[in-house]
């Protein structure tokens, strides 16, 4: 996985560096507590798959430069943040194999470190000479925002559809990644008809890259997780193997199935929870799923030439089908 990595990250290495270097200084802080925590953060080094995504649409559309970079730093830091905010909500204890913020530092702080992140990422917004790049981002925020809320509705309701499930992953997740594509091929081209070309593809990637989660959560380890395996079942969050079961049964199936897979998650059975889930067709459907939204994203791309630049966004789609993490 990491040779797939360095493939779809060849095209644009200098500029990786320039990122790295514009994402580090736009986290330093006067107080010292903050320096603390930010550096426990980025200690453990994610895929930084948005800004490369931003980074490589640049690219796609004409020449990466400072603005391009300045995007995708607060691009990462604003899903930095989310992260922080995420644990906070989900209660979760691990993040990336590690102690979560929350867990080390307690909710509180946790959720000031995130706000000031949040402040961390307008202040780069405002280094950024478009109008457009400023309404694009104030819209993802508001999108994140929502798909957050949904889902704790969705955990309050204890019902989902698969429609209502999209809407919520799409602002929750694929936001971002549309975001990064759409943002950075603003930075190098007005062309319309790549800009939104690029934008759906993110936007499929991203919800691909969800459905991808989802799987994780019954098939996963807490080794390739850096959280236990049916962590959102046991939060009670419906993932799309379970929405696609329940929603195919009647109004008792549905009550009984919901009562099983509560007891199972309860007692930490998630053996037998796995088992029931693959049986009842849920894990084949959600992978079905998953190969259709990452053909449509791969269709975005048809607006532009063969290059290395569109085979490395070719390659994050499989980078997404086969990663572990």
């Amino acid at each position: 996985m990491d040779n797939l990595l360095e493939q779809i990250s060849k095209p644009i290495g200098p500029d990786l560096k320039d990122f790295e270097n514009e994402f580090y200084s736009s986290l330093d802080s006067d107080v010292n507590i903050i320096n603390t925590i930010v550096r426990y953060i980025v200690k453990k080094k994610g895929k930084r798959f948005r800004p490369r995504l931003c980074l490589l649409s640049a690219k796609m559309c004409g020449n990466i430069n400072k603005e391009t970079h300045i995007i995708a730093s607060l691009l990462e830091i604003l899903h930095v943040a989310t992260l922080i905010h995420d644990d906070v909500v989900d209660d979760s204890d691990m993040r990336r194999g590690w102690p979560s913020v929350s867990r080390v530092w307690k909710n509180k702080l946790s959720i000031l470190i995130g706000d000031y992140l949040f402040s961390k990422a307008l202040t780069n917004m405002a280094r950024t000479n478009s109008i457009e790049a400023v309404k694009i981002l104030a819209h993802l925020a508001s999108r994140l925002s929502q798909g957050e809320i949904l889902q704790i509705e969705q955990v309050v309701n204890k019902t989902i559809d698969e429609r209502s499930y999209f809407k919520m992953i799409s602002d929750k997740t694929a936001s971002l990644f549309s975001a990064s594509c759409k943002l950075g091929a603003i930075t190098s081209t007005s062309d319309q008809k790549k800009i939104k070309a690029l934008s759906a593809f993110g936007e499929y990637l991203g919800q691909a890259f969800q459905i991808k989660d989802d799987l994780f959560d019954i098939l996963g380890s807490i080794c390739d997780l850096g959280k236990p395996s049916g962590y959102d079942l046991k939060k009670n969050m419906l993932t799309l193997p379970l929405i696609h079961i329940i929603n195919k049964k009647n109004t008792i199936e549905k009550k009984l199935f919901k009562i099983k897979i509560k007891l199972l998650s309860r007692n930490n059975n998630f053996k037998s929870l796995k088992s029931l889930i693959i049986s009842e067709g849920g894990i084949d459907y959600t992978e079905k799923k998953l190969l259709e939204i990452s053909l449509l994203a791969e269709n975005q791309l048809q607006v532009f030439d063969d290059s290395d630049i569109k085979s490395a966004l070719i390659k994050s789609l499989k980078f997404n089908l086969e990663r572990n993490s």
